[in-house]
């Protein structure tokens, strides 16, 4: 009886810790412009502008991250243990690729559009420049290196590039850099099997799985995957490999020894939702029962047992910050690199066209001058990494329901919006209009306070207006006669992502992480209004 007594006051006391817990997430919620909402778990240390991946150091005792967003790029490494920032250095350009020594005294980044692979030194928990290796010549020279894998028992790194589509060898002792062979589209990372005998490549760009072997040379197997794979992860015995596709809300599971995918697991809040959950991050728990998914556009981690490979099932989802990039596992704590942040931001200081002394100057030295004195929305939103303790069971169900309050999407209200009686749009799919014609006027750069603020009616703030009726009166007229629509938000925030939201009600996790390296003068090709996925 004492036992059992004890027993019930600890589940008291977990329910009760439990309940604060979600509590205190309900009562921090932010909202978001685009009408989702966050309230993320855990602790948040701030790290940069658009945190793309995570590496995680062979001891265990090191997390590095890569930002590689519009304004100041950089590297942090992390204290896993102490849960603190230890170095920051900025880096000229970078762009995902992440790798640890075996040893953890040295960490292999990849230099962006410089088309470089720079090596760092860890020593004294600070990251210092000790050696570099060329692919070769800085952009235009199209390269751009992404996932990084090393085999140092042959003296050798493995490379996959964006731009130039290709896979390449680097000797670790002299520096001689081979180009092994062109991929049917982008590449995104890359993955070592345990006797390094097999190289898995994720094609972003052409929705396949490389099987490359490193003894022949040669592509083994092509595997199908779906739509825009990136993040890749492998079980300790090489056998199961996680490849997480980001245009169709969805992880391929793939047996190694026979290269057929086992299943396929839909990471999307409903089973029947269409694509844009972007999940773009998988990681394994210590234990290999548990799969961690990032979702981009749900902020949330989709988790999974996968303790049985081919039978798994959906656990439930765990609410994170804003545009969750990548996730890995450690110990008993979960670390979430989240590329958004934890909050929109007004920009209060952005570039005013009716100032004169202020001068727009977008080439050269004069431009990251410029883009110092003014604030950009392209560079607002700064990153951080969450880091929580791996939920219950009961504590995940709690975690899911709040991750539901938080989504404004769901499948009934794609079906029936609601609305009132009389409104000319139909509310439910497939209801008679009298509209037989829309005509879809997008002005971009400007916000609604800008240019129709002196609307009568409108819920406008005047002093932000900068183009009234008497700058723009055909936009004023237009919205006089037809309709007048304030407060209507979008994801995009420049131009590149902003048209595919306007226009597709989505951008990919592809146009998001290529962008900013484009607006910030990095190199790389814009391909924001061409196409809404890679470009082959």
């Amino acid at each position: 009886m004492k036992k059992l007594t004890l027993l019930v006051a600890a589940i008291l006391i977990i329910s009760v810790t439990n309940a604060q817990s979600i509590a205190d997430l309900e009562s921090k919620r932010v909202m978001l412009p685009n009408g989702w909402a966050l309230t993320p778990t855990g602790k948040q240390l701030p790290v940069g502008d658009l945190p793309l991946n995570i590496a995680v150091s062979p001891n265990q005792k090191l997390l590095a991250i890569t930002n590689n967003g519009q304004s100041v790029q950089s590297l942090q490494l992390v204290d896993v243990k102490k849960q603190t920032v230890l170095s920051s250095v900025e880096i000229a350009k970078a762009w995902y690729g992440l790798k640890f020594s075996g040893d953890s005294k040295y960490l292999y980044v990849s230099g962006g559009n410089d088309n470089i692979i720079w090596k760092y030194g860890t020593k004294g928990k600070q990251l210092v420049v000790v050696d570099s290796f060329v692919l070769g010549k800085p952009w235009p020279e199209k390269i751009s290196p992404a996932g990084i894998e090393l085999d140092e028992a042959a003296g050798l790194m493995y490379v996959v590039t964006k731009e130039n589509k290709s896979l390449y060898t680097v000797n670790l002792n002299t520096h001689a850099v081979k180009s092994v062979l062109k991929l049917g589209g982008e590449a995104y990372g890359c993955k070592l099997s345990p006797d390094n005998s097999r190289l898995y490549i994720s094609c972003w760009g052409c929705d396949k799985l490389y099987v490359y072997n490193t003894r022949t040379a040669v592509i083994d197997e092509t595997i199908a995957v779906g739509d825009n794979p990136n993040e890749v992860c492998l079980s300790r015995d090489g056998n199961i490999l996680f490849v997480a596709n980001a245009n169709d809300n969805s992880v391929s599971v793939i047996d190694t020894r026979s290269n057929k995918i086992l299943e396929t697991l839909n990471a999307a809040l409903y089973p029947n939702a269409p694509s844009g959950s972007t999940s773009n991050g998988v990681a394994l728990s210590p234990d290999e029962k548990t799969l961690y998914v990032a979702n981009a556009d749900n902020n949330c981690l989709a988790v999974f047992d996968v303790s049985l490979p081919g039978q798994s099932k959906s656990k439930g989802f765990i609410p994170t910050g804003w545009y969750p990039t990548n996730v890995k596992a450690i110990g008993k704590n979960i670390f979430i690199a989240n590329g958004k942040g934890l909050s929109s931001l007004p920009n209060v200081k952005g570039p005013d066209p009716t100032n004169k002394n202020e001068v727009v100057i977008y080439q050269g030295a004069d431009y990251k001058t410029h883009q110092q004195k003014i604030q950009y929305i392209g560079g607002l939103f700064k990153g951080t990494l969450g880091i929580m303790p791996a939920p219950d069971e009961e504590l995940l169900a709690d975690y899911s329901a709040v991750v539901y309050r938080n989504t404004p999407y769901s499948h009934d209200k794609e079906l029936n919006a609601g609305g009132e009686a009389g409104n000319p749009i139909p509310s439910k799919v497939g209801d008679p209009s009298p509209i037989k014609y829309v005509f879809y006027v997008i002005k971009e750069n400007r916000t609604y306070d800008q240019v129709l603020s002196d609307m009568p009616g409108g819920n406008g703030d005047t002093s932000l207006l900068i183009f009234g009726k008497h700058v723009t009166p055909n936009q004023h007229k237009l919205a006089a006669e037809f309709v007048l629509l304030d407060n209507f938000y979008a994801d995009g925030e420049v131009s590149a992502d902003g048209h595919n939201w306007s226009m597709g009600a989505y951008a990919t996790d592809y146009l998001e992480k290529t962008w900013p390296t484009n607006y910030g003068r990095r190199g790389g090709g814009y391909d924001a209004e061409r196409s809404s996925g890679c470009c082959q």
